[in-house]
């Protein structure tokens, strides 16, 4: 398999969480609201059982409590029971703004850390996944300057688009009507992540790829510098009197 098709492959595999969490709710709610006529809270609460039902799976399935996943199922049950008992449509949409917001803040906390949380996911995608790549990233990490800027900022842009995604959501929920922020909400996400994705890599992915490969390279070299001069090193002791004379000449 090429390197493209398997970045095709990793790339529609990420896909997946967002059309079960966003695509399908949003159908779901318009075949149900207008297909068979439910009202707005009955439709938003049972288009939320799919993403409800694949949290759950997950947490089944990797046998780990997974902190994303667990606030998202929490926030999902804690707002469909509240809206319920209000009857109130609205606050069941904003229920979808804690997600962003509690994950927002969560990566700038992360910068004051050794290990900001977006580094999890940048690594691979920088090192391609390599003994050289992950060893080249250590090395520059270790150095710090450039690099840890880069790597700081590229969580900084991520927190902050989902900070900026959830007040954006919450103020238009309270203003547009229902049917118009079932969809508006799933464009704004979009937004946000499609911004944050190239904002970020193109100013701080990109650069990063670069300087792991410009020092992959330079070990590269290295090695073959320090192994030219080994084998250099034995040749002189293996003929003494030869390298006097070549000396001599």
């Amino acid at each position: 398999m090429s390197q493209q098709q398997s970045d095709a492959g990793q790339f529609a595999k990420s896909l997946v969480p967002l059309v079960v969490d966003a695509g399908i709710p949003m159908a779901a709610y318009y075949v149900l609201s207008s297909g068979f006529g439910l009202g707005d809270v009955a439709a938003l609460a049972w288009s939320s059982v799919v993403p409800a039902v694949r949290t759950v799976w997950g947490l089944v399935r990797d046998r780990s409590v997974n902190g994303l996943a667990l606030l998202m199922l929490v926030v999902n049950v804690v707002g469909l029971a509240t809206s319920t008992v209000t009857g109130d449509a609205r606050l069941m949409m904003a229920k979808d703004s804690a997600v962003s917001s509690v994950t927002g803040i969560a990566l700038l906390v992360s910068l004051r850390s050794r290990r900001p949380l977006m580094t999890a996911g940048l690594k691979p995608w920088v090192t391609k996944g390599g003994a050289a790549g992950d060893a080249a990233w250590e090395r520059l990490r270790g150095r710090g300057g450039r690099f840890r800027r880069l790597e700081r900022r590229f969580t900084a842009i991520w927190g902050s688009a989902l900070l900026a995604e959830c007040v954006v959501r919450v103020v238009l929920v309270y203003v547009l009507p229902v049917h118009v922020m079932v969809w508006l909400g799933t464009v704004l996400t979009l937004v946000a992540v499609l911004a944050a994705m190239l904002i970020a890599g193109g100013s701080c992915a990109e650069p990063m790829e670069r300087m792991v490969k410009d020092e992959v390279e330079a070990e590269i070299r290295a090695e073959m510098r320090a192994g030219s001069e080994a084998g250099n090193g034995a040749g002189a002791e293996r003929h003494p009197a030869a390298a006097t004379a070549a000396a001599g000449r």
